[in-house]
């Protein structure tokens, strides 16, 4: 290509950043980012960027990472970058994607604005917790699933019996993906949520009596979702439950919750790092499918054949 490429990273996971260069056949560009002491964040690319093209990686979570990416576009525009692309492996705030109710924020919109304001030219994320968010994008946007990377373990290590359960309506959609490419049954968790973080299973629908389940949802949070939903799956005869989920938000008694739960096993992506290991945790990289992403990006083709749910 005529135009060079380098790759930089956010301190919100180090760990996915480099594993995206490794795979990419590179290494991370050196950037200074840093705290003053009243919190106030400072960034500065140390090397030359003009007419690069730049890859931003930086995982949302807090607000603290999204000034950081913010600030990170900002400086690779003043540097004149030739084209930056932010590559967000897990896009925070994506639940508040609606006005469900009076007064509140629709903040996924709201993010959404703030990067392009910023300067990025491109966004590269995957499995946004609402697909309609792509459109609150006024810039190309390039929506990745992790899917593929648990489909191919799952053929690699079958269940027999094996039935994939939707843990709530809103995962449905992912769990027929699963139940076709694993040749497996289906079914759903029928749940209401009277307030944030809480949830009430209400009934499962579908056969699970004397089957294998594997759950599977976009993001797991304090996971009461996932351990109720395991609990009416075992109380209603099912002989395993595993799960799968590619965001480990994994906040406030998830650990706990997980730990005590008759789940088998989780299977987690790296989007975010997590905060303390787990026997029951098992993590998987989408390092790879990043990296071929940005490897298309970069000499402008087609990526579609990554857009595999």
């Amino acid at each position: 290509m005529d135009k060079p490429l380098a790759i930089f990273a956010g301190r919100s996971n180090l760990s996915l950043s480099r594993a995206i260069a490794e795979e990419y056949g590179s290494t991370l560009g050196e950037v200074t980012i840093k705290n003053f002491s009243d919190g106030e964040l400072y960034v500065k690319f140390k090397e030359s960027i003009r007419g690069v093209d730049t890859y931003i990686i930086q995982s949302t979570p807090t607000a603290d990472s999204i000034i950081e990416l913010l600030l990170m576009i900002d400086a690779a525009k003043r540097a004149s970058s030739h084209r930056v692309t932010a590559v967000i492996p897990y896009f925070g705030y994506a639940r508040q994607d609606r006005k469900d109710q009076p007064r509140v924020s629709i903040a996924a919109k709201l993010m959404a604005n703030l990067i392009a304001s910023a300067g990025a030219d491109r966004v590269l994320t995957m499995d946004l917790h609402a697909p309609q968010i792509q459109g609150f994008f006024d810039i190309p946007l390039d929506h990745l699933y992790a899917g593929s990377i648990f489909v191919d373990y799952f053929k690699s290590n079958p269940i027999e019996d094996l039935v994939v359960v939707a843990p709530d309506v809103g995962s449905l959609k992912m769990a027929r993906s699963y139940s076709k490419r694993l040749g497996a049954g289906l079914a759903f968790v029928d749940k209401r949520r009277p307030q944030q973080n809480v949830a009430e299973v209400m009934n499962v629908i579908g056969e699970v009596e004397g089957k294998n389940v594997l759950m599977v949802d976009d993001l797991i949070d304090t996971a009461g979702t996932l351990t109720n939903a395991a609990d009416a799956l075992k109380a209603r005869g099912a002989k395993t439950v595993v799960a799968a989920g590619t965001h480990p938000i994994l906040s406030g008694p998830a650990y706990q919750r997980i730990e005590q739960s008759c789940i088998d096993k989780l299977l987690v992506s790296d989007s975010i790092p997590l905060q303390r290991h787990s026997d029951k945790i098992k993590v998987l990289s989408v390092a790879g499918i990043f990296a071929d992403a940005i490897r298309r990006i970069y000499t402008d083709d087609s990526i579609s054949t990554l857009f595999d749910d």
